[in-house]
């Protein structure tokens, strides 16, 4: 009998988490009509992300005029709305990032809405965007992240029973995981994220995600970590095949990129996640069910 070959812990029997990133904060409507203001609206594309197998629901909270919200009763809603929309096939995970926002407001919202997954920025960056044509940066900005501000985060999401989505700009912020988890503060399996295609980050492509991976405590080993790529803008599509074969889960959503592989603009966030679950069954990998992605991810049900 053939056995399944599992060089470095890869197997295609491994089922690819599907996350979708919704809605993100920087961009707007007048850049692509899908992205979601009102709760309503990101109940209707959740719904849409679930129907094509997304498992993973990531969330910016926006007011209803689309601007970006750290408050409470935002976040709420938004929360509240998807739940009612989907129940429990969907894992729902709050952003942590912010510039400018005080730790004890993100926390506020951590602690009021309970979301299963949280994601925390592991480093202090310059994060910019640069246009070739123009031959200068649309914006730049120092996004600060200190070792104060992790530990702070993680020590909340602790007590709360809320899984850390470690994510992972550049290969130093993977190097940051090491310490944390000798103090105590992290505790493994991890859940960690690389994100490929920010101008001050690390650049996109397959090796440098290789050398990422690769340095994570416990490396491809699946029963030290879980692992994806979040791959911004153009390279979004190199950076999910890339990872489908190296053995990782992928995220795809109207935050990180608005376009279809065939430079079509998305109609949807389904549009997006369908992309990503047809490319992993095009290489013998079928997509986690939500069950499995929250074994996988050693994350608490809400309400369990």
């Amino acid at each position: 009998m053939e056995a399944p070959w599992r060089g470095a812990g890869v197997s295609v029997e491994d089922p690819v988490v599907l996350t979708c990133a919704i809605s993100g904060v920087l961009a707007n409507r007048e850049q692509c009509p899908a992205i979601p203001y009102t709760p309503a609206e990101y109940a209707a594309e959740a719904r849409r992300i679930v129907d094509e197998g997304g498992v993973m629901i990531h969330i910016h909270a926006r007011k209803p005029d689309g601007s970006p919200s750290f408050e409470v009763e935002d976040y709420q809603a938004i929360a509240q709305a998807i739940r009612a929309e989907v129940q429990d096939a969907a894992i729902v995970n709050f952003s942590t990032g912010a510039v400018g926002v005080s730790v004890q407001k993100r926390v506020a919202y951590l602690r009021e809405c309970r979301p299963e997954v949280a994601a925390l920025n592991m480093g202090s960056m310059n994060y910019a965007k640069y246009s070739r044509s123009r031959r200068d940066f649309v914006f730049k900005m120092v996004f600060a992240n200190p070792f104060e501000e992790i530990i702070e985060l993680l020590q909340a999401m602790n007590e709360l029973h809320i899984k850390p989505e470690h994510e992972c700009f550049d290969l130093g912020h993977v190097g940051s995981l090491e310490p944390l988890i000798d103090m105590g503060v992290l505790k493994p399996p991890l859940h960690v994220d690389c994100i490929m295609g920010v101008v001050g980050g690390i650049p996109p492509s397959a090796r440098n995600l290789a050398a990422m991976v690769d340095n994570i405590p416990g490396g491809r080993d699946s029963s030290s970590a879980h692992w994806g790529v979040i791959g911004i803008s153009r390279e979004q599509w190199l950076l999910v095949a890339a990872a489908l074969t190296l053995g990782g889960s992928v995220r795809v959503g109207l935050e990180d990129n608005l376009y279809l592989p065939n430079g079509e603009m998305a109609k949807s966030n389904g549009e997006l996640i369908a992309q990503a679950r047809h490319m992993a069954e095009e290489v013998g990998r079928r997509p986690a069910t939500v069950a499995e992605a929250r074994a996988m991810l050693n994350v608490t049900q809400v309400g369990g």
